[in-house]
């Protein structure tokens, strides 16, 4: 007997007739439940997901029910629900009843014992709730291997309202070949004492999400930013004192005397250090899409937090997309105006680059991933209509709001600001690798402020170091490229070391989206590091007297 395998962590939507609301899922007696079977795949290879009857179940003799996407997120996140064929009607309790039968030939067996030697495991819905089973085990001497066939359904109800579901399977049976399997079910119905609203805490992970290394690396963290915005404020004012100090004195001096002395420091390059960037129209598109990210991260975080976007299905990415396209006068206003001050005049293809260049790289990058994915037949390959529609409506809503040794500064910057997420990081990344809910939002906005000070923190003492050593060029030098580079770097070791991936598929699915998640991440932290340090600069400057 084999009862729900673990807390995998997954959010559910809403079933074929609810419409978000909380009044459509209500039931009442003797009323239609669906079981809704999701995906099966090996358990420590967990983004590796098929089709539930890509392996041989059988179907319930019920007549099926047709499943269509709700939300884009769910489309996009390639969720194909498929009706079981099992009559359920709510508080009606089902004995053991036989529902179909296998006729086990060779080939199906195959299938059978490679799925149980994988340890393949299947996921199942009933009113949104998320259920796990085993597909079957192998004997000690992995010489056997046998199916479980009873799939007992206990479902807790309070009032007219389906607030919990466990599923135990038994039955053991031999795979052997040229044999009938007969497979079962039962549904137990219980009162519950559990709130509606509630009824998706079972599936959360307090002990890991809240654990007392999580809270001490947010307080780490907040030390860290009061001592480094000490330290630069008073390493800043202490240096630029002086400074200010040595310049009034060169200015007293007569026109032999300040020939004669040596001049050094930021004042110097006066008259370089407002100059455009290079390749101004590239840089400006990323000034732009970073703060744009900014502002999405920001929104999202704050919507999580309000609302409990982890019990829909795919209602997260959803929101991201639909926020993403509602903000993109954030990135033609910040980069639009930035290449308009650097003297850029051809502010149609800026236009363009910037609105195309997050969803050309996204895009981009699950057009090749789903690719693969289509040839392994994996529940996850998204229909090619559906990725076409989704980068035409983002492009849509872009376009028409737009309308409306510099290399040792970057290799070193880039630690502190990497240093003051790199905890939460491992939180987010196992939540969405390992199948656990997210939703400690409180500490990721948390993390983002303080990333967002350590980082303009960092590119401030940089950019004050670039320009003591006359060196103008400050704009690009940025903590973008390490940030990337040290994300990527806990990517690889993530994959090596925690996560214990395998497959061709498993890895371009992986390194794919991190490479995308490293990427906006330093991007939009060189659109901080840019603002923050474009304001120290035209500070430092205008108290300066400039002959």
């Amino acid at each position: 007997m084999v009862s729900n395998p673990g807390t995998f962590g997954c959010s559910a939507s809403n079933d074929f007739r609810s419409l978000n609301s909380l009044e459509f899922r209500q039931h009442w007696n003797k009323e239609e439940v669906v079981l809704w079977m999701n995906t099966v795949g090996p358990y420590h290879n967990r983004q590796e997901t098929y089709k539930y009857f890509s392996l041989p179940f059988c179907v319930g003799s019920k007549k099926s029910i047709s499943h269509y996407h709700e939300t884009l997120g769910e489309a996009l996140q390639g969720v194909e629900l498929e009706f079981s064929g099992l009559d359920i009607k709510f508080k009606d309790d089902v004995m053991q009843t036989t529902y179909c039968e296998i006729d086990l030939d060779k080939g199906r067996r195959e299938a059978f014992v490679y799925a149980i030697k994988n340890h393949y495991w299947y996921q199942m819905y009933i009113d949104d709730l998320p259920i796990w089973g085993i597909v079957g085990e192998a004997d000690e001497n992995g010489e056997d291997y046998y199916l479980w066939t009873y799939k007992k359904l206990e479902i807790g109800y309070n009032a007219n309202r389906i607030v919990d579901v466990n599923l135990t399977s038994e039955g053991k049976v031999k795979l052997v070949p040229n044999t009938k399997i007969q497979m079962s079910y039962s549904v137990k119905w219980k009162k519950s004492d559990v709130k509606f609203e509630d009824r998706f805490d079972k599936y959360l992970d307090p002990s890991f999400f809240q654990h007392r290394i999580h809270w001490f690396s947010i307080f780490n963290s907040f030390m860290m930013v009061i001592f480094l915005v000490g330290l630069v404020s008073m390493i800043l004012m202490r240096t630029l004192r002086k400074d200010y100090a040595r310049y009034s004195k060169e200015e007293e001096m007569d026109d032999m005397d300040r020939d004669l002395g040596d001049e050094y420091g930021w004042k110097q390059v006066h008259g370089d250090v407002f100059r455009p960037s290079s390749h101004p129209l590239i840089f400006s598109s990323l000034i732009g899409s970073g703060c744009q990210i900014f502002a999405v991260s920001l929104i999202v975080i704050v919507v999580a937090m309000i609302e409990d976007l982890y019990t829909e299905r795919g209602s997260m990415l959803s929101t991201a997309i639909f926020v993403y396209a509602a903000t993109s006068p954030v990135n033609g206003y910040f980069g639009g105006s930035l290449y308009a001050r650097q003297g850029g005049r051809r502010w149609i293809k800026q236009m363009f680059i910037g609105a195309f260049l997050i969803p050309a790289m996204v895009c981009g990058t699950a057009f090749f991933i789903n690719f693969i994915a289509i040839y392994y037949h994996a529940s996850r390959a998204i229909p090619f209509g559906t990725m076409v529609t989704a980068f035409t409506i983002i492009i849509y809503f872009l376009i028409s709001f737009r309308f409306m040794e510099p290399a040792v500064i970057v290799c070193l910057g880039g630690i502190l600001p990497f240093g003051s997420i790199f905890i939460e990081m491992y939180f987010i990344f196992t939540s969405f690798w390992a199948y656990k809910i997210y939703y400690v939002y409180g500490f990721m906005m948390l993390v983002l402020v303080i990333l967002c000070i350590v980082t303009v923190c960092v590119t401030i003492v940089c950019t004050y170091f670039l320009l003591n050593a006359e060196d103008y060029r400050w704009q690009w030098t940025m903590t973008v490229f390490l940030l990337e580079y040290q994300g990527k770097i806990r990517t690889i070791n993530s994959y090596f070391f925690f996560f214990r991936m395998y497959g061709l598929f498993q890895t371009s699915f992986y390194f794919g989206y991190m490479a995308v998640f490293s990427t906006a991440l330093g991007i939009m932290c060189g659109a901080i590091g840019y603002m923050g340090t474009s304001a120290f600069v035209r500070k430092i400057y205008t108290n300066v007297k400039i002959d």
